[in-house]
Order: structure tokens, then C-alpha cells, then sequence
């Protein structure tokens, strides 16, 4: 530690993602009583993946709900609990599993405010461990945090967002460029930024956009990117078909950025990552 000039300066504390999801909770249930958590083993345990670590123990049952292994049950209650004021965040113990609530996710949570022509919000977050997976739904914010300063941020703008937010949190876990845009969301960024690195050593600057949220899409910023290095890589580790880069790709055909373009868009898909995402962008240029 070493003062200059008047100010202490004290060393960044690494924070894991995984406290920084829960940093950002433990805030919000501190600031808004109406919060509360739900979802199997996310009091007593700590949750599966320790996520919800102390909560428990610092806001009791009351707030930190165990349920039972029944997702379309206590969704139901979230979203029902949402309904009547509260602003829950209900816990899947992996996304895989909230299609056995995805009636309430989408049915329940995400339409009802359209439905009801504006007069009934559903302040909820869905949220929990995912991994290639994804959520298409009108209506449905979805927040794909990469690192820890995203996810904190992102789950705290969830739980205060009127609407219905889930949030996918990658359980495995801007760069400026001339040459090409390269755009991201989740843990594939990490594999993007490594991929720059190496190109850069070769001459080819990339310029690659960490997208926090895929709904809503930031296209403004990828269309500016676009029309400076003529060049798109999209890469993500869902499937290629109807994914994330399917639709930035497909968007980019119909706005002006796509007549800048010198080479046709590249989608890198599934999980092939690093090694492939090198090889595409040095074969692009």
C-alpha cells in the first residue's frame, strides 16, 4: 500500500464470480425487504454451487427459502409472490431443469404484463447455473454476465428491473481493433480475448464486444464496429442454428453496416472456441 500525493492506494481484490453474484444479492436483499431468495438447497446448504453462501444464516428462513425439488411449484410461488409486490429471485439448480417450469417462466412471468396491458408488472429474476443453453421469449430479458464485474452489476439491475429477468450465469468460468469485430457473451469471451492476443502479435487487431445482455441486443454498437473494421466473427457455445450469432448475423444483413462488410460474416458455434476462432479470423482476412 502506498500513498500518493495525498490518496491511499490500496491493490483490486480478485473477486470470483461466484461472490460477486452474491455480493450483489446479499446488497439488494439488504436495501429491498421485499426481496427474497428461492430454490433447492439455497439456504441451509449454501446452494448447490454455493452461490447464496451466508445468506441464510445473516436474513433467516423467512427470506432464504429452501424448497422442495418441485421447479414448477415454487416458480409458481415466485412468480405468484412477484405478482402481489415482492421481487423474489428463484434459484434453478441448473437451467437445464427450468424447463420443467417453463410454463410459469414464459406463460406466467414474462407475458403478463403485455396481457394485462401494462397494469400488472412481475418483478422477478430467474436465475442459476447454465451452460450452451438459452431462453427465446418475448418479453423476457435475458443476462449473460461474463465476468465479475458484469455479473454483479447484472444481478443487480435484475432484481430491481420490473420485468421478468433471467440470468445465466456460464458455470465453467472491450478490447479495441481495426481489422475485425468479434462479438461474445458469456464465458466464450475469455476464449476471444485470447484468440486477440495471439492475432495480435500478427499484425490483426480485433475489437471484440462483451455482450451483457442478448435481450435486449445492443446492435448499435455492433454496427459501429462493423462499419470500422469491415469484418464480423460472432462466437458463442450454444448451436448454430436460431443461436445468438444466427440472429446478429441475420440482423447485420439488414442495416447499413452490411455494405461495409468485405468478407462474408463468420458464426463460430458449440464449443468450438479458441483454437477454431484463431483459425476463422486469420482465414477471414
Amino acid at each position: 500500500m502506498a500513498a500518493v500525493s495525498g490518496l491511499v492506494w490500496r491493490p483490486l481484490r480478485q473477486v470470483t464470480v461466484r461472490d460477486a453474484i452474491n455480493q450483489g444479492m446479499d446488497e439488494e436483499l439488504e436495501r429491498d425487504e421485499k426481496v427474497f431468495l428461492l430454490g433447492e438447497e439455497v439456504a441451509q446448504y449454501d446452494g448447490a454451487y454455493k452461490v447464496s453462501r451466508g445468506l441464510w444464516k445473516k436474513y433467516g428462513d423467512k427470506r432464504i427459502i429452501d424448497t422442495p425439488i418441485s421447479e414448477m411449484g415454487f416458480a409458481a410461488i415466485a412468480v405468484g409472490a412477484a405478482m402481489a409486490g415482492l421481487r423474489p429471485i428463484c434459484e434453478f439448480m441448473t437451467f437445464n431443469f427450468s424447463m420443467q417450469a417453463i410454463d410459469q417462466v414464459i406463460n406466467s412471468a414474462a407475458k403478463t404484463y403485455y396481457m394485462s396491458g401494462g397494469l400488472q408488472s412481475v418483478p422477478i429474476v430467474f436465475r442459476g447455473p447454465n451452460g450452451a443453453s438459452h431462453t427465446h421469449s418475448a418479453l423476457l430479458h435475458v443476462m449473460v454476465p461474463w465476468n465479475s464485474e458484469d455479473a454483479k452489476g447484472l444481478i443487480k439491475s435484475a432484481i430491481r428491473d420490473n420485468n421478468p429477468v433471467v440470468v445465466l450465469e456460464n458455470e465453467l468460468m472491450y478490447g479495441q481493433g481495426t481489422h475485425i469485430t468479434v462479438v461474445s457473451h458469456s464465458r466464450p469471451v475469455g476464449h476471444c480475448l485470447e484468440a486477440a492476443a495471439v492475432l495480435s502479435k500478427e499484425g490483426v487487431e480485433c475489437e471484440v464486444i462483451n455482450m451483457r445482455t442478448i435481450r435486449p441486443m445492443d446492435m448499435e454498437t455492433i454496427e459501429a464496429s462493423v462499419m470500422k473494421t469491415n469484418h464480423l466473427v460472432t462466437v458463442e457455445g450454444g448451436w448454430p442454428q436460431f443461436g445468438v450469432g444466427a440472429e446478429i448475423c441475420a440482423r447485420i444483413m439488414e442495416v447499413p453496416a452490411f455494405n461495409f462488410l468485405d468478407a462474408p460474416a463468420v458464426q463460430i458455434a458449440t464449443f468450438k472456441t479458441c483454437y477454431f476462432c484463431t483459425c476463422h479470423m486469420v482465414t477471414l482476412l
